[in-house]
């Protein structure tokens, strides 16, 4: 949510967001029951920078905070898109938007090497700041320094029945935004945010099983997956079984920095539920959910 040009200003996501409620409106036009999930990473990198000039001043906002903020005003964004969408088309559906969290597990490999770079380049001394706030930041060479965080795999949506009782009562709810604010859970039974961040599309797949949804859509700015990307012999995936996706991603098909998570997000949904997730365009998104168009992740014999 973003201008084409990637600038985040306010008016830049407004805008964003409302082309993209226009197609999810038509989609609600159509007959369907729609939870909406969204990324945040140039809305959680603006408050990251945020953090770094004031360090000096006030404490930096832990990662989680900056997760729940970020899933709160896109929620408040999106909701403000949809509503006036769905009138033009005659439609009377209550919107909502919840701040979800994501349970991860406290002895996840991925909080002894934290790996995901989140936020701007910094110079040493800039960076000290912050490592004195407790942050991980490595050097990065001539481009200077950058925060690394962890990025645990996504074990379960906690506020996932709430989401479900609101569809149930004909909501359209905006959730899990960012692929959900990660906590842990203590031995007395609490939760408690962490410094991590959830891959988006896994959080979707996630929150898509835990609904028992029909479908699960990534909407995203190309209509297929590509098979040979970048060579001569580039050709869209079409429709095809789960088995077959998963031999494309292990023979390397998708980059792990874009189209990589989404098709693991589609495997694991199909794997879990048995039932078909589609990776395409948002303008395509209705023609999609109908096994139409885009690339269509199907149930094998096996499942």
């Amino acid at each position: 949510m973003t201008g084409p040009d990637g600038r985040a200003r306010p008016e830049d996501q407004i805008a964003a967001a409302q082309v993209a409620m226009e197609a999810v409106a038509d989609l609600i036009a159509d007959g369907s029951d729609v939870v909406i999930t969204h990324g945040n990473g140039p809305q959680v990198g603006n408050l990251l920078v945020k953090n770094e000039l004031s360090a000096g001043v006030v404490p930096p906002v832990p990662l989680d905070w900056c997760g729940a903020q970020t899933q709160a005003t896109l929620g408040f964004v999106l909701m403000n898109a949809l509503e006036p969408a769905l009138a033009r088309r005659g439609i009377e559906r209550p919107v909502a938007a919840i701040i979800t969290r994501t349970r991860v597990d406290g002895d996840d490999p991925g909080f002894d090497h934290p790996s995901k770079p989140i936020g701007r380049f910094l110079p040493k001394e800039e960076a000290s700041v912050l490592i004195d706030h407790g942050q991980h930041f490595e050097d990065r060479g001539e481009r200077g320094w950058r925060r690394v965080v962890p990025s645990p795999e996504p074990r379960e949506i906690l506020d996932a029945g709430v989401v479900a009782t609101l569809v149930d009562r004909g909501y359209v709810v905006v959730a899990n935004g960012g692929g959900g604010v990660p906590v842990v859970r203590d031995p007395d039974g609490s939760v408690r945010g962490v410094e991590a961040v959830i891959d988006k599309d896994l959080g979707a797949a996630l929150l898509a099983g835990a609904i028992a949804a029909d479908r699960l859509v990534i909407a995203t700015d190309v209509d297929h997956a590509i098979l040979d990307f970048g060579t001569d012999r580039a050709r869209p995936i079409e429709e095809v079984d789960v088995s077959t996706m998963r031999e494309y991603a292990a023979q390397g098909q998708f980059a792990s920095g874009s189209m990589g998570p989404k098709v693991d997000a589609v495997c694991r949904f199909v794997e879990a539920s048995g039932q078909p997730a589609v990776i395409t365009s948002l303008d395509n998104i209705v023609s999609g959910v109908k096994g139409e168009s885009g690339t269509i992740v199907l149930p094998g014999p096996e499942s």
